[in-house]
């Protein structure tokens, strides 16, 4: 099974999680760049709020599509400590990286929010999503930062995701929708048919037009 594009996964994962339409409790967080318009077809489905939630992957140089880690807004660093150790990467290096990443971070922050503050989750059902799982690092996380916000449930919504990814993601949220969990899996672009890199430009269209959206219905 491959998806069109993200808008057409995302249409998909919204079948799944209906369940949640109309509920006013419920927010959609998206991971930028690639989950927002996943996202934001399934919170025009629910007719949720929708916004981003700021994580980033910590590249092993050299190969920074294999994730050595992530960090998320409030502070949060998770490190894959038996990848760093079989790789040989030292705690400098390491340290470096996530202190380009933080600044990456914080420049979306300013430019996706535009001076808005991340929307209260406490006692707030979350549904986190991305395009898809690979190694999990990002989700698992956001997954962590969210708990610290106190959210009375978090939901993490993928169309595509490694088997083994989604399964240990199901021992850190309180529900995983996993739409597709291929064998052999190898990355998540192999399952799109159109995978072009999701713009700022894009992101923030979303946004707004998700708000514009939430607004002509009141």
């Amino acid at each position: 099974m491959r998806f069109i594009n993200r808008t057409d996964a995302g249409r998909q994962l919204a079948d799944r999680l209906v369940l949640y339409a109309g509920r006013s409790d419920v927010i959609v967080l998206a991971l930028p760049r690639g989950g927002v318009p996943v996202a934001h077809e399934v919170a025009w489905r629910l007719g949720a709020p929708l916004d981003v939630f700021l994580v980033r992957k910590l590249g092993v140089p050299g190969q920074p599509e294999l994730a050595m880690g992530a960090i998320a807004e409030g502070g949060v660093e998770v490190l894959s400590d038996d990848l760093i150790h079989e790789l040989g990467v030292p705690p400098t290096v390491v340290q470096d990286v996530a202190v380009r990443e933080r600044l990456e971070l914080e420049r979306r922050a300013v430019l996706y929010r535009e001076g808005r503050a991340l929307p209260t989750v406490r006692n707030r059902t979350v549904i986190l999503i991305d395009d898809g799982l690979a190694t999990g690092s990002t989700m698992q996380a956001a997954v962590a930062a969210l708990r610290r916000l106190g959210p009375a449930r978090i939901v993490v919504g993928v169309p595509v995701g490694a088997a083994d990814t989604c399964d240990r993601m199901e021992g850190l949220a309180d529900e995983v929708v996993c739409l597709v969990t291929p064998e052999p899996f190898q990355a998540v672009g192999l399952w799109y048919e159109t995978f072009s890199q999701t713009t700022d430009d894009e992101v923030r269209l979303l946004l707004a037009r998700q708000r514009g959206a939430l607004g002509s219905r009141q």
